[in-house]
């Protein structure tokens, strides 16, 4: 009897093995493999869509906020997030397969029947372990995907730098923009200004296209900043790198022109400079352009100084300190445009070799204004009567200091630094020359370009005259006196600064009085809009790049599963004919 029973449970457990293996295992195996890899899936993409998902910094995969700007999105942030999925899904996958796998040996093998459940059980253990290596290719596939919407993101921000710096490169070298700054103990060469954001005030040193964005950079307050002169990036507040102190507008759009006033204590610097800005203002004025002060304190002095003008007395007498350049925004009709940085120093930082070294703004520029006192040469001063010293005394204090002299230092400077001190233009300004007409040895000194050449010649200037034409390209002679046109000292002042204007052009015509108003200091550029997301969601670049990589997630897992889907109806076809489904 237990013979016969023994035979029978064993006929059974081989009836159970067989039916297990052969009809059982094969179809079992299969749907619990697609099932687990599908669910594996699944689990990774829903966790791709928690991660790549949300617009806001702190998320699953949260973005730092930066010191000054965000970098861009596929250099680091986009294997953060990679990285976040995988560590994420992988051990949430064991986690899951592994408590799976245990609940079915509890379930199916935790009795007599597991004799008999055991190629049940098999398969779906053998399925869930062999579901490892499709998960494996997913995520394979997963990674190859970061890794080529990386390479054309990249390979797309690499050109558009690429293409943005050269244009920038060509569009500073065809307007000759120079770019300096102008105060003092600094006066540096700027190559790229420091960039403040108008919504946080904070100082970008590097906002060009680099690894922070291509066409804009994403201040750490959410401001999208422009990167190019051409984009936009001259309407920010600018400062010197050097000196941190603040750089007029438009810098970097239109071309500083330093101009430096060479001359001794009392020469009539200031009183020229002021005229100049009166005359470019009538010459803006009639060609309907516009002339602004950089510098409010600059509005106020010259101002101060118009009105003593018109009381008959002379300007204040300029102060020892190094000075800050007098700092003008011309924008004149057609292309005419420049910031004149005009210095104007207390003529004792030209008596002596150390105190010219201390200029270093005549490192720069193109141009040179050489003021000349003619009371101060010393054989006019010689040949003078007394009744004519006393009435230029009184109307006018000569200058103590030899016009030769003082431009022998500053050229004795100039040769000492690397272009050897040569410069294009040189205007050689003969101040006081109301003055000069009414003495016997100034009556035929003349206001024009030959006849000053030719009396500076004779009063014992003619060896500064051979040494100005060999240290410049062109030399000018101009008379100046409060009496001047104003309409040749703007022909002057637009020469040497390059600022190409024709006076017939002008609505007012010649002649035009200047003095019935005053440049202001509005600016001439619009400031920078404030627009971005804020400072608690991510930068767009980061939300495009986060939807282009869930896109693509999106794409290979349809892919991977109609995949399957075809795999399984051309092994098994019968049933989708059963069910007739169009596979």
């Amino acid at each position: 009897m237990h013979v016969v029973v023994i035979v029978l449970l064993a006929a059974v457990w081989l009836a159970a093995m067989w039916l297990g293996f052969v009809i059982v295992f094969p179809v079992l195996f299969p749907v619990t493999l697609i099932a687990a890899g599908a669910a594996a899936l699944g689990l990774y993409y829903l966790h791709a869509c928690r991660t790549l998902g949300p617009s806001t910094l702190k998320g699953p995969s949260p973005v730092a906020e930066p010191e000054v700007s965000y970098r861009h999105y596929l250099l680091s942030q986009v294997w953060w997030d990679w990285w976040t999925i995988t560590r994420t899904v992988v051990p949430r996958v064991w986690t899951a397969a592994s408590g799976v796998v245990v609940a079915l040996t509890r379930t199916l093998l935790g009795g007599v029947w597991g004799f008999f459940a055991f190629p049940v059980w098999l398969a779906l253990c053998a399925g869930i372990a062999a579901a490892a290596l499709p998960a494996a290719v997913i995520g394979a596939a997963l990674t190859i995907l970061y890794g080529a919407v990386a390479a054309v993101g990249l390979a797309a921000w690499l050109a558009c730098v690429l293409v943005l710096a050269a244009v920038e490169r060509l569009f500073m070298a065809y307007g000759r923009i120079l770019q300096t700054c102008p105060h003092p103990f600094c006066y540096e060469k700027i190559a790229l200004p420091v960039y403040e954001c108008p919504g946080c005030d904070a100082r970008h040193p590097r906002l060009t296209p680099g690894p922070a964005g291509a066409f804009r950079h994403v201040c750490r307050c959410g401001a999208r900043l422009p990167t190019a002169v051409f984009l936009g990036r001259f309407r920010l507040a600018a400062y010197c790198p050097h000196c941190t102190g603040r750089l007029p507008d438009r810098i970097g759009r239109v071309r500083v022109e330093p101009l430096p006033f060479v001359g001794g204590p009392a020469a009539g610097k200031t009183t020229f400079m002021v005229l100049g800005i009166r005359a470019l203002h009538a010459r803006a004025e009639a060609l309907k352009g516009r002339l602004a002060f950089v510098e409010q304190r600059h509005a106020l002095a010259y101002a101060r100084a118009i009105g003593e003008f018109r009381r008959g007395g002379r300007p204040a007498k300029t102060g020892p300190e190094l000075p800050l350049a007098t700092m003008v925004d011309v924008d004149l009709p057609g292309r005419a445009r420049r910031i004149l940085y005009m210095f104007d120093p207390a003529g004792e930082h030209y008596t002596g070799a150390t105190e010219v070294e201390s200029l270093r703004y005549l490192d720069h520029g193109e141009a040179l204004l050489f003021v000349v006192d003619p009371f101060a040469l010393p054989q006019v001063h010689r040949a003078l009567t007394g009744d004519e010293r006393r009435r230029v005394d009184r109307a006018a204090a000569p200058s103590g200091e030899d016009p030769a002299d003082t431009l022998q230092r500053v050229l004795n400077e100039l040769r000492s630094r690397p272009d050897r001190g040569r410069r294009k233009r040189v205007a050689v300004v003969v101040t006081k020359v109301d003055l000069l007409g009414g003495t016997e040895i100034g009556r035929t000194a003349g206001a024009g370009d030959a006849e000053l050449r030719g009396w500076l010649d004779d009063v014992g200037l003619g060896n500064t005259v051979r040494a100005l034409d060999q240290a410049a390209g062109q030399v000018r002679y101009f008379g100046s006196g409060l009496e001047t046109p104003p309409d040749d000292v703007a022909d002057l002042l637009g020469w040497v600064s390059g600022l190409p204007a024709d006076r017939r052009q002008a609505a007012g015509g010649p002649g035009r009085d200047p003095s019935g108003s005053l440049p202001g200091t509005a600016p001439l550029r619009a400031p920078w809009p404030v627009r971005g997301r804020g400072d608690a969601r991510v930068p767009a670049g980061y939300q495009a790049g986060r939807w282009a990589v869930l896109a693509g997630l999106s794409v290979l897992t349809a892919a991977t599963v109609t995949a399957v889907a075809v795999a399984v109806a051309a092994r098994y076809p019968f049933h989708f004919q059963y069910w007739n489904l169009p596979f």
